[in-house]
């Protein structure tokens, strides 16, 4: 059984990301930069995007207040991802109830090219 992953134990470019995903609620962080394993907010700020509903009231995420909580399995995957990519970039995430849901990778066509070169020898 594994230990659950907590907000206080994040770097603070991943709690300030997942801050941001909990603001955002619904819509996309487009052109998330990654350096050395850690979202990167600062240098090169991604656009954010914000999904309104018209028909409803816009709610804040009442996670925005809490100090520390439990990660949900998408943000465990989210920073797994970070650590596997360890420089690049995220073209497109997509945030749902302020947790990020779906995300569009942007890799290199020599990276392509080696990934379905792997894939190949492993089968």
């Amino acid at each position: 059984m594994h230990r659950a992953v907590r907000f206080s134990h994040l770097s603070p470019p991943r709690q300030a990301l997942i801050r941001l995903c909990q603001s955002t609620n619904y819509g996309f962080i487009k052109d998330l930069a990654v350096q050395r394993s850690e979202p990167v907010l600062t240098d090169f700020r991604p656009l954010v995007l914000i999904d309104i509903k018209l028909e409803s009231e816009y709610e804040v995420r009442p996670e925005l207040n809490l100090p520390d909580f439990v990660l949900s399995a998408e943000l465990v995957r989210l920073m797994s991802l970070f650590d596997r990519i360890e420089d690049g970039k995220i073209h497109k995430s997509e945030i749902r109830a302020g947790i990020p849901r779906r995300v569009a990778v942007e890799r290199s066509l020599s990276e392509c090219q080696a990934s379905s070169h792997e894939a190949e020898r492993g089968s």
